[in-house]
């Protein structure tokens, strides 16, 4: 004879404190998420998700459960319909939250993974491999859209143009002690890159937009790229090494530039995104010669960016010094 117990439902009840509270949920949880890319296979990533709703006051907790339920019930689906961005799949997950929470108003869900892209070295053309971090948000507000946020992380190489001045300066005096002509000594400087420190850089772009706004991930990885000195691959022979390290310095860049050239490119490139889409671009240079980092950072809307690049932005400066 099986005796049936019912369980009490414990979150429902009231808590000894009645705050509400803005995010429970779950952090950590690594799932397979494979995303579908036209004319060509899959890519399978191996992704940690963090899972939220908030939480009433009258409640003493949420049924976490019901999170695990959502996930798995939209990465089945995605097994079925393919899933082409992963800020979709995050949009899918907080529509589920929402179902499965009743007492929730808002949730969120954030994803992180590993993402693999070909490349091919510059001199030498061989085919190797390189990682990207990428990541995805969503939030959900019961009643209202969605908002979704899709970003990259990418690793490259920046060199310092005022060591290079200095550097250049050096080599100027050098030739004139030897007797190079001045002619010379200009058509040398113009065609050789003088030595400078360099530094890894990391370059971050995230774009929050809502639905019906693509943004292409691998169109963010290939700003990001365009904006350092140069890219950096795992494996160079000695003449692709020769390579980067010639065009790296010819194209020397401080942290602020970078941010800068990003912001230029992120305008040229998503021309098609609405002008309240939220850009967060970042830049960190790991030093060589000091135990800091060098940071810089721009937060705005595409409107924003779009004025400044087009010239608004000065302008408005100027009419503002008039009054």
């Amino acid at each position: 004879m099986i005796i049936s117990i019912r369980l009490p439902d414990v979150q429902a009840t009231s808590p000894d404190v009645m705050v509400n509270l803005n995010r429970v949920g779950v952090t950590d949880v690594k799932k397979l998420v494979e995303v579908a890319r036209k004319d060509k296979r899959p890519i399978v990533l191996i992704s940690k998700f963090d899972i939220f709703v908030d939480l009433p006051s009258n409640r003493k907790g949420a049924n976490l459960s019901r999170n695990f339920e959502a996930m798995n019930e939209v990465l089945e689906e995605a097994t079925e319909s393919p899933v082409y961005m992963i800020e979709d799949l995050c949009g899918e997950i907080t529509k589920k939250l929402l179902d499965r929470h009743e007492y929730a108003q808002r949730s969120e869900a954030r994803m992180k993974s590993e993402y693999v892209v070909r490349r091919r070295t510059p001199a030498t053309k061989q085919q190797c491999q390189e990682v990207i971090d990428i990541f995805a948000e969503a939030s959900a507000e019961r009643g209202k859209g969605i908002k979704k946020m899709i970003g990259a992380e990418v690793v490259g190489m920046t060199t310092c143009p005022c060591a290079q001045e200095m550097m250049t300066e050096q080599a100027i005096e050098e030739l004139r002690k030897i007797g190079v002509d001045e002619a010379k000594i200009k058509e040398f400087i113009s065609r050789f890159p003088m030595a400078t420190h360099n530094q890894r850089g990391r370059g971050i772009i995230s774009i929050e937009t809502s639905e019906g706004h693509d943004v292409s991930l691998d169109d963010i990885i290939e700003v990001i790229e365009k904006s350092l000195s140069s890219p950096i691959f795992e494996f160079l022979k000695r003449s692709d090494e020769h390579v980067l390290v010639y065009n790296a310095h010819k194209n020397p860049k401080f942290v602020e530039d970078c941010v800068r050239e990003m912001a230029k490119n992120v305008v040229e490139k998503f021309a098609h995104l609405p002008d309240e889409a939220i850009v967060t671009i970042k830049q960190i240079n790991e030093e060589s010669i000091h135990r800091h980092n060098a940071f810089a950072e721009r937060v705005a809307k595409m409107r924003e960016l779009r004025d400044e690049i087009n010239g608004g932005g000065n302008k408005r400066m100027i009419l503002a010094d008039c009054k």
